[in-house]
């Protein structure tokens, strides 16, 4: 695959050709701007949004009806926010090739949904370290899931709509 150069071809490219319904979406930010592009989206289309502590609360506070992800995984949030998304009933719905019956079959078998989109950005972690901040500060800020849940959309976008940047949710509006 060629790598493009601007960010609306690159938008594209994660969107790959053609419209695609949105049915379920996970949601997982740190920036929280432009969320109302999204919750309107979503409220109009009556989306299925799972989400994470505060970008849960933050879309619940635009009138997005949210299902916590720790709902879905029967697991609390956990280690200071460490671990939230880390869970294979939110991968294998990233994973799934819905276009697998196999696929298909075992999602069906493990009662998991797939997820159409993830709009995911991750926390600021060169910002961090140039501000000066400690050590400390700065392992808190290394990723983990949110680097895992882009990989996991990116590998499956066949089926997976991936969104990293907030100037990039009007295309999902």
């Amino acid at each position: 695959m060629q790598q493009t150069q601007s960010k609306e071809s690159n938008a594209n490219v994660l969107i790959t050709t053609g419209e695609k319904q949105i049915r379920r979406v996970l949601v997982s930010v740190f920036h929280k701007e432009g969320l109302e592009i999204l919750a309107e989206a979503f409220r109009k289309a009556d989306t299925e949004v799972v989400s994470t502590g505060s970008t849960a609360a933050k879309l619940a506070e635009l009138g997005v009806h949210v299902i916590e992800v720790s709902d879905i995984t029967g697991f609390p949030e956990s280690l200071d926010g460490r671990v939230k998304t880390l869970d294979p009933h939110i991968h294998a719905g990233i994973l799934a090739d819905m276009s697998n019956a196999d696929h298909v079959k075992q999602l069906e078998r493990l009662n998991i949904k797939p997820f159409d989109a993830v709009v995911v950005n991750l926390y600021p972690f060169v910002d961090t370290v140039m501000s000066g901040a400690d050590s400390d500060a700065i392992i808190e800020k290394i990723d983990i899931g949110g680097p895992s849940m882009i990989r996991a959309a990116a590998k499956n976008h066949k089926s997976v709509v991936v969104i990293t940047d907030p100037a990039d949710y009007q295309l999902l509006a």
